[in-house]
């Protein structure tokens, strides 16, 4: 009796038992949407609060080996946007906080095309040797995309973004947050190769060497750059104190509530004061006050001024404090300024990133349309200098929060001769929502990428002390006033990854595309190669099976 054939096309369904009539096939494409969606929630369980880093590389695997099942480029897209859902959707629920579902929910869905169009070219670049490889550039190639459009781009959720308790962190500086996503995503699609091989019957050392090595050489990549980060000063250090002045949670108009944050830092640091005098605190040589710590426009307004000059006099050293300053087309600009005890304000920083849903309203006017809500988003107006703070001994670079992000934008701040990093941060219109968490964990790998100590001061929490190896010494909780204070070290020195700059993702980027232009080629010129190599392999097993038992039973 003749064995039955393997069938050359993977998706198609299993023969049914004589009698039975219902369809197969089904089955497993709804078994692959279930486990894309898997892969999309692990990816999203691997961000911290949770420190399960591992994960990430556990759900690109899973991912994998549902891209492996198909050939074809519009599965491939259907179930990274499946993934992409499911790792977005949870990710970005605090976007809704401020506007409802109208911004978080097409904003989780425009974030998964990107996963989408990922996997479709991961599923065309399977075919060449070397699949894991290829399939780690292309994700690469739809972080960086997504990075830049829509609105600006938005890289929230970069995967690398979920990695400051995990053993690839080292690898940020090297090649920054795109190099830690690379090694993440190769070790999970070497995983997933390695599993298809092995289920395929390609158990020789040969087949499985390539896989193998995709799985296990980023992690030892990892292990092999600790020597690159250091926590030790090599331009001095000094004390620095991040105010938490907390909010008024409910029972005040939005006039009274601004009046009432800036009341809040004032007194706080004024609180720092006393108890610098009475010894229980050291003497700061700045203060970093919390984005937004001033929505009173201080040069406007003399009540503000005089609240924030009572502080610096106070605590006797300058204060960065977080304000919303009106231009001469009356529009706000989110500022940082620089105020000095004795002189005021001398050096200001506005923010260059703004983020939309929020400062901004991208297409005002046709999300209008579906809910009168998109008018509580700001108008605000973005810098354009990347100034760096002389205060207190330090040469102080900012990333006002949603700035964190992006990567070019806080090298550049970093490498304008800056040695000490500050992330001044407002979420509190995010309430108790993983937002602040996720923004935590940005700080501490930016740390790594540029050889910083991070200071971060948020108006509600978290707030953080951050070292270069990107380890946290303080941190406050969520809706509580707190200070804190530490010496840490100042590092002019810059990060292989600073004096490399965009290059590795340049080259990650460009290598993905190579790889799936000649993908797309050897697809045309020769159909059949386009179907995973063992479902090649197991068709032709099958038919000389088939061959052998039709001559035996001749």
């Amino acid at each position: 009796m003749a064995a039955p054939t393997v069938s050359s096309e993977p998706d198609a369904p299993l023969d049914p038992p004589a009698g039975d009539a219902r369809p197969r096939r089904a089955v497993p494409v709804l078994l692959r949407c279930l486990l894309a969606c898997a892969a999309g929630a692990l990816l999203y369980l691997a961000i911290p609060p949770r420190p399960t880093w591992w994960l990430a590389p556990l759900g690109f695997a899973v991912l994998g080996l549902v891209l492996r099942s198909t050939t074809r480029a519009r599965a491939g897209f259907g179930y990274g946007l499946l993934a992409g859902m499911a790792y977005f959707t949870p990710l970005l629920a605090w976007t809704g906080e401020f506007v409802g579902p109208v911004a978080w929910l097409p904003l989780s869905a425009a974030e998964s095309v990107f996963v989408g169009l990922a996997c479709a070219a991961i599923v065309l670049v399977s075919a060449l040797p070397g699949a894991p490889l290829w399939a780690a550039l292309i994700w690469v190639c739809g972080e960086a995309l997504r990075s830049v459009v829509p609105f600006g781009g938005f890289p929230w959720g970069k995967i690398a973004f979920g990695q400051p308790d995990g053993l690839y962190l080292p690898l940020a500086a090297v090649g920054g947050a795109p190099l830690i996503g690379f090694a993440v995503a190769l070790t999970g699609f070497g995983a997933a190769e390695l599993v298809h091989r092995l289920r395929a019957g390609q158990r020789s050392g040969r087949r499985l060497a390539g896989p193998a090595v995709a799985l296990v050489l980023p992690l030892l990549a990892g292990l092999a750059a600790i020597p690159l980060v250091s926590t030790a000063p090599d331009a001095g250090e000094v004390t620095v104190a991040a105010i938490q002045g907390n909010v008024p949670r409910a029972g005040l108009d939005f006039n009274a509530q601004r009046r009432a944050v800036l009341d809040n830092h004032a007194r706080r640091t004024e609180q720092l004061a006393d108890d610098v005098r009475a010894g229980r605190a050291a003497q700061p040589d700045l203060v970093i006050w919390p984005e937004n710590s001033s929505d009173i426009d201080p040069l406007r307004n003399a009540d503000a001024r005089a609240v924030i000059d009572r502080a610096a006099r106070a605590i006797g050293v300058p204060i960065v404090v977080g304000g919303v300053m009106q231009g001469a087309d009356r529009l706000p600009r989110n500022t940082m300024i620089l105020w000095d005890p004795q002189r005021g304000p001398v050096d200001y920083y506005t923010k260059r990133q703004l983020q939309p849903f929020g400062e901004t309203m991208p297409y005002r006017s046709f999300f209008r349309l579906f809910t009168k809500e998109v008018d509580r988003a700001g108008r605000f107006v973005p810098g354009d200098t990347p100034t760096v703070f002389n205060a207190g001994g330090a040469r102080l670079a900012m990333a006002t929060c949603y700035e964190v992000a992006f990567d070019g934008l806080v090298r550049e701040n970093v490498e304008n001769g800056s040695n000490l990093l500050a992330v001044p941060t407002n979420n509190a219109t995010f309430g108790y929502t993983e937002m602040t968490y996720q923004q935590l964990a940005m700080d501490r790998v930016r740390a790594v990428e540029h050889g910083r100590a991070v200071v971060v001061a948020a108006t509600s929490g978290v707030s953080a002390i951050v070292r270069p190896d990107g380890s946290v010494s303080q941190r406050t909780g969520m809706f509580t006033p707190g200070a804190l204070v530490e010496r840490v070290p100042l590092k002019a020195t810059t990060t292989l990854s600073d004096r490399l700059g965009a290059l590795p993702e340049w080259v990650m980027v460009v290598a993905g595309l190579a790889a799936l232009a000649v993908a797309l080629v050897v697809r045309r010129r020769h159909p059949r190669s386009s179907r995973p190599r063992s479902s090649r392999n197991e068709t032709t097993v099958g038919d000389r099976r088939a061959g052998a038992d039709k001559e035996e039973h001749e």
